[in-house]
């Protein structure tokens, strides 16, 4: 419990110890010698009276070598850690400092289950600053380290979503190839390009064959230029745009050409449009060719494109980052068919990256049967655990029904699932969530369970979670 009161309090800003003071000793002896513990049948029964008579009538010396006696000759008894609790209290009272603090250290040591071993720490928290008062070094050593706020505990790192492939931009000005030396003719190619954009919005017939020209160039110094010419071609529907693209896409030795290409096709949409991005996908060795094609067919609103993209994201032997762009593109139709395929899917997979990404798509679509499936995978013990507070925590960003959530605790086992809850809980803006979060501080049996929920109740700024730690720090 002293943990957790040390946390509240460098929650609060407190900057000293907590430090609960001792038992009143006459009270407490009654009511150890008026419940169970007496037994007219134990054998230290007698020494435990003898010590308890003492210790009344201020005898100290003589209590605190009868508790000793008791601990020395009944070492396992149910009484001996606390015998040592009160033969240090004895020893305290006669200022026998030293004595009383090794007695104290050693029932921490061998008894941490005694039920004096609270009273026993915050005994040993004034032993130690009557110690460090006569200039004692270890005492100050002590009380120095005590007094040190906890560290927080550091706040589970939610799961990165895939970053998305970035469609090209249009052409700018400007034609130099990296590492060849062109003649400067970037006017000229800029009047150019105009004239020819100006001449297909008013004459395609004879605009479409000097494009066309300009694209069949295969020197090093004409890339940019022909980068252009595709942008402009792109800008003009017909069946002599796809031919033109097409060729482009294929055939092009400048790999930027080729990707502004098969990007453009998006805009295309058509079978053979379909066909030839799925011929690229398929037989392209560029990655950034492939990761273009993929965003392609992601823009083409037709089913044959959806099931390209499926067939290849299912296709172990494809790339495995190619796959996970397939992924994170079907989770941005959003579609029961969709969804279906990558549900099924995750179970085919093994490794951690594309199974993350299946999670990410899925929370992203949203919907009923998508969460249920989540908390299905953070329910599953057949799961790795990594993969299980994966799905926890997008569940939890995409509207799990919150009672669900809060039940879920008491269930749980794994104690790293138990703090990803705790996180969970800590992120959502609803009253029960904070409700748990104060239950789980007031009376979680795990002390770093507790002390994590405290950290997240001190970063609410509901006037309930202030509330709830100073009743932690009074317990």
């Amino acid at each position: 419990m002293q943990g957790v009161q040390l946390v509240v309090a460098a929650v609060l800003g407190l900057q000293q110890p907590i430090v609960v003071p001792p038992v009143a000793p006459a009270l407490a002896l009654d009511a150890l010698h008026a419940g169970a513990w007496q037994d007219e049948q134990d054998p230290t029964d007698s020494l435990w009276r003898a010590a308890r008579q003492a210790f009344n009538r201020g005898d100290y010396t003589s209590a605190a070598n009868l508790y000793g006696d008791l601990t020395r000759r009944y070492p396992s008894s149910t009484r001996a850690g606390d015998a040592l609790y009160w033969a240090a209290f004895a020893l305290y009272k006669n200022d026998d400092l030293n004595q009383a603090r090794s007695l104290l250290v050693t029932q921490q040591r061998r008894y941490p289950k005694a039920a004096t071993l609270r009273d026993g720490n915050a005994l040993l928290a004034r032993v130690q600053t009557a110690l460090a008062k006569q200039g004692d070094e270890e005492a100050a050593r002590w009380l120095s380290i005590q007094a040190q706020p906890p560290q927080p505990p550091q706040a589970p790192q939610p799961p990165q979503p895939p970053e998305p492939p970035q469609p090209p931009e249009p052409p700018e000005v400007g034609r130099h190839v990296a590492g060849q030396a062109c003649p400067d003719e970037d006017d000229d190619d800029d009047v150019r390009i105009a004239a020819l954009n100006g001449l297909l919005q008013m004459d395609a017939t004879n605009a479409l064959p000097i494009l066309k020209k300009v694209l069949m160039r295969r020197d090093a110094c004409s890339a940019g230029l022909r980068r252009k010419a595709v942008f402009i071609v792109s800008q003009k529907r017909g069946a002599e745009t796809e031919d033109i693209l097409l060729n482009a896409a294929r055939n092009d030795p400048d790999s930027e050409c080729r990707q502004q290409a098969v990007f453009w096709l998006s805009q295309v949409g058509s079978d053979r449009a379909v066909a030839a991005l799925d011929s690229i996908l398929r037989t392209a060795t560029d990655p950034e060719l492939q990761d273009k094609a993929i965003f392609a067919l992601s823009q083409i609103r037709q089913g044959r494109a959806g099931e390209i993209l499926r067939n290849y994201a299912a296709n172990d032997r494809s790339p495995d980052e190619a796959r996970e762009k397939a992924i994170f593109w079907l989770g941005q139709q959003r579609s029961p068919e969709n969804a279906a395929f990558l549900r099924a899917l995750y179970t085919r997979l093994t490794g951690e990256e594309l199974k993350e990404k299946v999670i990410f798509s899925l929370s992203q679509m949203g919907g009923d049967d998508n969460g249920r499936w989540l908390m299905e995978i953070a329910l599953s013990d057949r799961e790795p655990v990594e993969m299980r507070k994966k799905a926890l925590f997008w569940a939890g960003q995409t509207g799990t029904n919150l009672d669900q959530l809060v039940g879920l605790y008491d269930r749980m086992q794994n104690q790293e699932m138990k703090e990803q809850l705790i996180f969970v809980y800590s992120q959502r803006h609803e009253a029960a969530a904070l409700d748990k979060l104060i239950r789980i501080a007031k009376t979680e049996r795990d002390t770093e369970l507790r002390k994590k929920a405290v950290f997240w109740l001190g970063q609410s700024h509901d006037p309930r979670a202030v509330q709830a730690l100073m009743e932690i720090i009074n317990q």
